[in-house]
């Protein structure tokens, strides 16, 4: 047998899962000080249950991505990215979940340790940072820690390690890439941008006629109804304006470029087919990742709320104001929730050519019928 065999032929549960360094890594600071306070072992558990899935997460970011580092992603690769962000989603509800045993905990309970912990801040979590780096939170959208960079807590070379990941590009940036590479919007005999813009302007004058032959509504009613159609009717124009498209992704308010914004659209419409039902199952993995990742901070800063109310966080934050800012601000895939705005009913759809349907369909059906 050679030397590798019998080195890992066989091995104890506690060894594999290096138990012994893992359960002697609760070390109580009240305790040091002869103080020791006991909900502080649960503080410590908490905290370092939500860093190993940080990295669980980012071990699953990182293996996503790799599926699109090529020009081509073959379907079997996209299947397994889904379940992979699906399980990146139930891992963030599982985090969503775990505040309520952290929960049980009093306020009172949490005094008798918190003078230890200054200056030590979730704020300062790495992991953290780098899950949402990954995932595609642009830096110029973050929210300054005391007027600076949120990276300004962690030495130099972690600092490297966050810039890095942004030149190699994000979770988003490769999603946007491919969006872009789809042929969707460029099947011969298919014009999808004209189709879609002709159904739209039917869908509204219909609705605008609805309005006019109503007996229910008075006149008062009947102006407001058509001045949200007129609204409406100005966002999907300047929606689907190049021009305008590009100013709003300067400005910020977009992040999915022109094109893979018309890519997306085309999914979500068509998604029936069978070639589009894993792209759009692909973007509703992002949607939910993202509305967990939105929950988990709202969470996240109502137990704030409730253990030291408006105080200042350990590490000098705002505490509970600052958290609340970023469910708000740091949300990474708004541009996948603003197709639903863009979708029009199945009744104005316009049916695809039976030439087009075929090129949606999979092979194997054609062969066998």
């Amino acid at each position: 047998m050679s030397e590798a065999k019998g080195k890992y032929a066989t091995i104890h549960y506690q060894n594999y899962l290096e138990l012994d360094k893992i359960l002697s890594a609760q070390n109580l600071r009240s305790a040091a000080v002869g103080k020791p306070a006991h909900e502080e072992m649960l503080f410590i558990i908490v905290h370092q249950v939500y860093e190993m899935w940080f990295k669980q997460i980012i071990h699953e970011i990182e293996s996503v991505q790799s599926f699109f580092a090529d020009n081509e992603v073959i379907e079997s690769s996209l299947g397994v990215a889904i379940i992979r962000l699906n399980r990146v989603e139930k891992i963030l509800n599982l985090m969503v979940e775990q505040i309520s045993i952290m929960e049980t905990m009093t306020p009172l309970d949490f005094l008798d340790f918190r003078q230890y912990l200054f200056p030590a801040s979730g704020f300062q979590s790495f992991q953290f940072r780098v899950m949402e780096s990954m995932l595609g939170l642009p830096q110029k959208q973050r929210m300054t820690y005391h007027g600076h960079s949120y990276k300004s807590v962690f030495p130099e070379e972690q600092q490297a390690q966050l810039d890095a990941i942004y030149k190699k590009g994000t979770l988003l940036d490769t999603v946007n890439a491919w969006l872009e590479r789809t042929p969707f919007l460029k099947l011969k005999g298919f014009d999808f941008l004209n189709i879609y813009q002709q159904a739209v302007n039917s869908m509204l004058d219909k609705e605008q006629a609805a309005i006019d032959a109503s007996e229910y509504l008075t006149d008062e009613q009947k102006v407001q109804r058509k001045e949200m159609i007129g609204s409406t009717h100005t966002y999907f124009k300047s929606i689907l304006d190049r021009d305008k498209h590009n100013e709003l992704m300067k400005e910020g308010k977009k992040k999915l470029s022109y094109e893979a914004t018309l890519a997306a659209l085309f999914i979500n419409l068509y998604r029936e087919e069978p070639i589009l039902y894993l792209p759009f199952q692909f973007m509703n993995c992002l949607i939910d990742i993202d509305n967990q990742m939105t929950a988990w901070r709202h969470r996240h800063a109502q137990m704030v709320l409730r253990m030291i109310g408006n105080k200042i966080g350990t590490g000098g934050s705002s505490g509970h104001q600052y958290l609340s800012k970023t469910t708000e601000e740091h949300q990474i895939y708004g541009d996948f929730h603003s197709i639903s705005t863009l979708l029009i009913p199945r009744s104005d759809l316009p049916a695809l050519p039976d030439e087009i349907r075929r090129q949606l369909n999979f092979f194997y059906n054609e062969i066998v019928s």
